[in-house]
């Protein structure tokens, strides 16, 4: 029997993760708009963007992947994870917009997948190392 509490914390984890990528989306947005300096390149390659864009499709796709499987993934090994996985994309979803260098900003994003596609498997082994990387990247910025 599935946990309705359980259920709701891995659909607000999903919400997070959203938010996430909403907070990249916003932020790629400006990097685009930024003007060029006078005679310099833009702020933001198209190779860069382009790869922002499929971070931004890739969580988007994850946090709805979590929608499907709140319940199960409820009922499975992450119980004890739970707060520390909502406190992490909270936290990381404040952090988007402060990012300054677009390298970052996609390494960010990257680790949020990852994080996104450890926790669909519902095992807990394979959360902490990206949970751990992604909160290391959180406090390094």
């Amino acid at each position: 029997m599935t946990d309705p509490h359980k259920q709701a914390a891995f659909e607000t984890l999903a919400d997070h993760l959203s938010a996430c990528a909403e907070a990249l989306h916003q932020r790629l947005m400006r990097a685009i708009r930024k003007p060029a300096p006078e005679g310099g390149i833009p702020g933001i390659s198209q190779g860069v963007a382009q790869a922002l864009f499929e971070n931004e499709v890739a969580l988007r796709q994850r946090a709805n992947s979590l929608y499907l499987d709140a319940a199960v993934l409820a009922a499975g090994g992450l119980a004890a994870q739970q707060q520390q996985l909502l406190e992490v994309t909270a936290r990381a979803q404040e952090k988007i917009d402060k990012i300054e260098r677009i390298k970052d900003l996609v390494d960010f994003a990257a680790e949020l997948i990852s994080l996104g596609a450890a926790v669909a498997t519902g095992k807990p082994d394979k959360v902490l190392q990206p949970l751990e990387k992604l909160k290391h990247h959180i406090e390094a910025l």
